[in-house]
């Protein structure tokens, strides 16, 4: 009672000075925060630095309570299925699987033969000692021990090398990566963080994308800070990690008349009824590019397929000549990934076939494995009542290949599974990525490897005793 007495002595002025002042040391306290992440040579480093090591403090908590639990799948479905469950293949046919392995609570990379399901050859680099070796000064970079250490690491759609080492990023936007088959680090591109696919053209060169900092974009735009906006890039690299040609899709955009769909004002929010008229900072998100290998009626040597999945959009882009040949944009392309050269005259696009309903995003039913005709201008679902009645519904990521006998490979990403269809629609056999715990981790863009070149690298690597 006497403390209660004490406080409602005190004036209202000290209340109102009291409010005034923590105010203006929380705006200093701001500035000094923002002044150690971004300027080149803080102007009080003491200070500065205290400051941000105070305001890490919330996520580095968060960061040590975060562990592998992240990388399981949000729904555990497929109860009674674990690891390879149907029949192996009669033809030789490979599997480059990169998964989080539960058991050991890290992200591998295994080579599988599919006509025995079983590992031929596992990859584990050492990621703390290849994240030592990145400028963390950086701002692209400054988290990555965080983010993406060995327990939070994704190794995100491996490219296997003719020498049977690997190219590959993080989920997390990390460099661009090669391990050689004993996963020793080969080299590193420190110049961007890259992200998604991981393609290689006719001349040996990989396609990936990038996020670009500084931007290249207008800063009217976009502003200068890290941050602001997401600068996606189509970026090619030669096969010793030297970046050969770079262009903002932002930038493709606007100088293809197409600057309205990076900067548009929405419609009225379905809740608040106010228009949504808030900055987009990723309008783009690029997340594959697919080489376009031989000349043909509808493209060109050169030529690279994108699939912008903000836009729920797939274009054809000819890089010679800065030019947009074509573009699909509708039901077919919804929140979409991957987009595949199917023939001379078709390509194929894994449509997630994702809105944004009044109760969030979801799948609108089922995903769907779309080919799309130039000769005619037509698109068709390709095995679609049995993606239905296999219930294949992955909201984020996920990639189909259709092989050249017409049988389909499916990862259904979100859920740590993979489907392999005959032909003639049977189901081949299906994966999941279950632990030793029972819960199901997820999956990390693998492919499907029977091609005569692939056939001919892995034998030699199995040649010469570099599997196992």
């Amino acid at each position: 009672m006497e403390f209660m007495h004490i406080f409602k002595k005190i004036e209202i002025w000290v209340l109102y000075l009291v409010v005034i002042i923590f105010f203006f040391v929380m705006i200093c306290y701001g500035g000094l925060v923002r002044n150690q992440i971004l300027a080149p040579a803080p102007r009080y480093p003491i200070l500065s630095g205290v400051s941000l090591f105070l305001a890490e403090i919330p996520y580095n908590l968060k960061q040590w309570w975060r562990s592998s639990l992240d990388f399981v799948a949000a729904e555990q479905r497929f109860q009674n299925v674990s690891w390879f469950q149907g029949k192996p293949l009669e033809e030789e046919v490979y599997l480059l699987l990169s998964r989080y392995d539960g058991n050991i609570e890290r992200s591998v990379v295994e080579l599988i033969d599919l006509r025995s399901l079983e590992v031929q050859k596992t990859w584990l680099p050492d990621i703390s000692q290849i994240n030592g070796l990145v400028d963390t000064s950086r701002p692209e970079f400054r988290n990555l021990e965080k983010s993406t250490n060995t327990k939070r690491n994704r190794i995100f759609h491996p490219f296997l090398t003719k020498d049977g080492g690997l190219i590959y990023h993080t989920h997390n936007y990390s460099p661009l990566v090669k391990i050689d088959k004993n996963s020793e680090l080969i080299w590193q591109n420190q110049e961007d963080r890259f992200h998604h696919s991981i393609e290689q053209d006719h001349e040996g060169n990989i396609w990936v994308p990038s996020y670009i900092y500084p931007y290249h974009m207008n800063k009217k735009y976009v502003g200068s800070d890290f941050g602001n906006y997401a600068d996606d890039a189509i970026t090619k690299v030669s096969a010793d990690g030297e970046i050969l040609f770079q262009k903002s899709v932002s930038e493709l955009f606007i100088e293809n008349k197409m600057k309205h769909l990076l900067f548009m004002v929405k419609g009225p929010g379905a809740r608040d009824h106010h228009i949504d008229d808030a900055f987009k900072i990723d309008p783009i998100h690029l997340n594959d590019i697919q080489p376009v290998l031989t000349d043909g009626t509808y493209w060109k040597r050169g030529d690279v397929f994108l699939s912008l999945r903000h836009q729920s959009m797939v274009i054809l882009y000819r890089p010679s000549t800065n030019k947009i040949i074509w573009k699909g944009v509708g039901e077919h392309t919804a929140a979409q990934h991957d987009v595949d050269i199917l023939d001379d005259h078709r390509i194929v696009i894994f449509n997630n076939n994702v809105q944004v309903f009044f109760d969030g995003v979801q799948v609108d039913g089922k995903n769907e494995v779309v080919i799309y005709d130039f000769k005619n201008d037509s698109y068709s679902k390709y095995f679609d009542q049995f993606l239905e009645e296999y219930d294949v519904r992955t909201i984020s990521e996920g990639r189909s290949q259709i092989l050249d006998n017409g049988d389909l490979f499916i990862e259904e990403q979100n859920y740590g599974r993979l489907l392999f269809f005959n032909k003639d629609t049977s189901l081949q056999w299906q994966y999941v990525n279950r632990a030793d715990n029972g819960s199901i981790y997820l999956l990390n863009w693998s492919r499907v490897l029977y091609k005569p070149k692939d056939i001919k690298k892995i034998r030699e690597i199995i040649k010469t005793g570099d599997a196992g």
